[in-house]
């Protein structure tokens, strides 16, 4: 039987560990909010009380965590590495900067341990009904080894390349377009605001257009409510676009539909409002445009 230690048990992390769980797999979390590894027992998994002791011995060890800089530290200064078994593999799903996330991975490989590189897709809702598209990078080997866990997690499993990092590039690929469209419908729904059109017509309209997307479906019901549930924070989008902004320099490439949309996350986060749905950037727009009291 396969011991999984899964560190980071958030929004997307509880439902992903739970996942593994039901399919077999012993699996041992933590994460630094009590509640979660209790919610984790629920679902058939094990609340360890460290990343060390939730990674002792196992063969594998996934981080869900928040940053590149979390998972160093959870790795190297928890002690998560050294518990893990001599062979165990190393799965880092958080959105990383790719230089970061390869840094990682030579320092984890020079323990004799290999280090996969799988950032997701998906968000709550698919990482709650293992229906997450996932994005791998490492030797075909690593690959191979991880893939009875990966098919656990997502429906759409890729192989993207060899070198760890290129899992992390498409990821930022993935979310430059993400931000640039939550971003653009939030401004076509301010200027339909601003003309006095009725915001569930516009909706019903586009929605079945060619002006379609699945950002428009998604975020474009929760940009009509003043309250929607948070299933994605505006300052996850504020993270993420910097990732993009920043492997867009290392590439030398120019981004200025991502910068723009930067710009929009930042002040919706410097207002105090990063903890909202992301779909509420749409405030920065209506503050512009004068739709809202400022």
């Amino acid at each position: 039987m396969t011991t999984i230690a899964f560190v980071g048990l958030g929004a997307m992390g509880l439902p992903m560990a739970g996942n593994l769980a039901k399919a077999g797999f012993t699996v041992r979390g933590f994460d630094t909010r009590n509640a979660a590894g209790e919610a984790l027992a629920t679902l058939g998994g094990e609340a360890s009380a460290s990343a060390a002791a939730a990674s002792r011995d196992a063969q594998v060890l996934i981080l869900m965590v928040v940053d590149a800089a979390q998972a160093r530290s959870v790795l190297f200064e928890a002690g998560a590495l050294d518990a893990l078994a001599p062979d165990g593999l190393v799965i880092l799903m958080a959105t990383c900067p790719p230089k970061l996330v390869a840094a990682l991975a030579r320092d984890v490989e020079a323990t004799g341990r290999p280090f996969l590189d799988a950032p997701v897709s998906g968000g709550v809702v698919g990482a709650r009904a293992g229906g997450l598209t996932i994005m791998a990078a490492a030797p075909k080997a690593v690959f191979d080894r991880a893939g009875p866990i990966l098919q656990r997690l997502g429906t759409k499993v890729f192989h993207v390349g060899e070198e760890p990092g290129q899992g992390a590039t498409l990821k930022a690929v993935n979310q430059l377009l993400c931000g640039v469209h939550i971003a653009v419908v939030a401004e076509a729904f301010s200027l339909a605001r601003k003309a006095g059109l009725d915001g569930q017509t516009v909706l019903d309209i586009l929605s079945g257009s060619a002006a379609s997307s699945w950002m428009l479906k998604d975020r474009g019901p929760r940009m009509l409510q003043d309250e929607p549930p948070v299933t994605s924070a505006v300052d996850i989008f504020v993270k993420d676009l910097g990732i993009v902004l920043e492997a867009g320099r290392e590439q030398r490439v120019a981004l200025p539909l991502a910068s723009t949309a930067m710009q929009l996350f930042l002040a919706s986060s410097g207002r105090g409002e990063g903890g909202r749905d992301d779909s509420q950037v749409i405030r920065s727009y209506d503050l512009l445009n004068g739709n809202v009291p400022s």
